[in-house]
């Protein structure tokens, strides 16, 4: 097996970030769908108000993936993958354990990973952030630590100003 030219390179990271934002995108797509019953799910887990983290994260999981479909300010959109997928975990998967047979945080930790090392390795060439010049200056080691950093800070935030879960939960 030889190496990948720099054009089939560039080929495979565009085509994964592309199917992997898109993907990401359609969990915020089926929100909006059934936003008054998100909202009302969102309530009953202690994430207060739910009329507003579910706008917020059906907003925060099509614009992320969109973003990062486009290769778009990658890194920060990455952080904001992390964000989301922290919040679920915790809220949502965490007492269930990690299998995803179980419902447990598997995929969340799975696409939160993802989207880290989408940053980290970058945008490529068919990108947004290449044709704006960014795309060799928030990758990297820089990239990492903005999706990572600013992810879980973010994630984080939110739990503690917001998440207050039922009793007995």
């Amino acid at each position: 097996m030889g190496d990948l030219s720099s054009t089939e390179f560039a080929t495979v990271v565009l085509a994964f970030r592309v199917i992997f934002g898109l993907v990401f995108a359609t969990h915020g797509i089926a929100k909006m769908k059934s936003l008054d019953g998100t909202a009302a799910w969102f309530e009953s887990i202690g994430m207060k108000p739910g009329p507003l983290h579910a706008r917020a994260a059906a907003a925060s999981e099509i614009g992320t993936g969109l973003m990062i479909a486009a290769g778009l300010l990658t890194s920060f959109a990455a952080a904001g993958m992390v964000g989301v997928m922290l919040v679920a975990a915790w809220t949502v998967h965490r007492k269930n354990g990690f299998a995803i047979v179980k419902d447990g945080w598997e995929v969340t930790f799975v696409f939160g990973l993802i989207a880290v090392l989408i940053a980290g390795l970058g945008p490529g060439e068919y990108s947004v952030d290449h044709a704006l010049g960014l795309a060799d200056t928030l990758n990297g080691w820089v990239g990492i630590a903005i999706a990572a950093g600013l992810g879980i800070a973010g994630g984080v935030g939110q739990l503690v100003v917001f998440f207050r879960p039922p009793a007995g939960n």
